[in-house]
């Protein structure tokens, strides 16, 4: 069935939960990957996509907001699709933090509900273009929307999420502001780890699962050859999957990247194929495990120096 015709009758299901009483209203909160609430505090409902900008959301607002994230930990973003209660949240929110061209269910409702209380993260950084792999992938256009994973573009992010806030809640603007500066500070430090990490290594060339790492490579001089593109889901062709084996030839590639939330099948045989082994590298698009966004980037840069010979 087509997205728009899911979206057309969850849509409807909305208004007749609306209609039957205000059963909505007695939600209680939640935590992250579950629905907003409608408490009593009075602090501004911030509702985030997915886990980097939920992070990022709690850094900044602290406790003087409540932040829900929309896809629950362990979820793929890219597949996230809203209940009707989720679409409800969306409307009811003070603000949604979301980047435009990664999950089609939440454009589609921000465009539809939001779109006067909806802060892209992609519209504060200048934006990469979409790889060729991943313009072919049909389901984005124009840029490469994987903007948090440079962590000097989310730096900037941050600031502007500082200022967003406090203009929506003055009472606590300089609050805002100060949180927002730490955590740029944060990401700050761990920019200078990564250019200090991979400066020095025997391969520059990175062979990933699917085309997420475009503005971490863009930073740090890396290449990024991907046998999917924007979407985690598509199936590799025969003509890409020996065209990026050939990379892993000519180029030496020691080491094909998995993922955490995505099928490892492809990477393995293809690394089995040109004698490369497999290691994790974490798009950080879901909570990680007993760690923060900042833990799973400097585990990325330890995955990226052994297997790019950095010194």
């Amino acid at each position: 069935m087509p997205f728009s015709s899911r979206y057309n009758r969850r849509h409807l299901n909305v208004l007749a939960v609306l209609l039957s009483g205000g059963a909505l209203l007695a939600v209680t909160s939640c935590s992250a990957g579950t629905t907003a609430s409608a408490d009593q505090s009075g602090k501004p409902k911030v509702l985030a996509a997915f886990y980097p900008l939920e992070w990022i959301s709690s850094r900044v607002g602290g406790s003087d907001v409540t932040v829900t994230g929309l896809t629950q930990p362990g979820v793929e973003p890219h597949d996230l699709e809203l209940s009707p209660r989720q679409i409800a949240d969306i409307e009811q929110a003070d603000l949604v933090v979301y980047v435009k061209g990664v999950q089609p269910a939440v454009d589609e409702a921000v465009q539809e509900h939001a779109k006067d209380k909806a802060f892209d993260a992609a519209s504060t950084i200048t934006t990469l273009p979409a790889s060729p792999e991943g313009q072919q992938s049909g389901k984005r256009a124009g840029y490469d929307p994987h903007v948090w994973l440079d962590p000097s573009r989310l730096a900037t992010t941050v600031t502007e999420l500082g200022k967003r806030l406090g203009r929506a809640d003055t009472a606590h603007a300089a609050a805002y502001t100060g949180r927002a500066q730490s955590a740029a500070t944060d990401l700050g430090t761990l920019d200078k780890e990564f250019q200090q990490g991979l400066a020095t290594c025997a391969g520059r060339t990175i062979l990933t699962g699917h085309a997420a790492f475009g503005y971490l490579a863009d930073r740090y001089k890396l290449k990024q050859v991907s046998i999917s593109g924007l979407d985690p889901e598509a199936e590799p062709s025969p003509a890409r999957l020996a065209e990026v084996a050939g990379v892993a030839r000519r180029e030496r590639v020691t080491t094909i990247f998995t993922e955490v939330l995505v099928s490892p099948k492809v990477a393995e045989v293809l690394a089995k194929e040109v004698g490369a082994k497999t290691a994790v590298l974490n798009p950080i698009e879901s909570r990680p495990r007993g760690g923060d966004y900042l833990s799973a980037a400097r585990a990325n840069l330890s995955t990226l120096r052994t297997a790019l010979g950095c010194s």
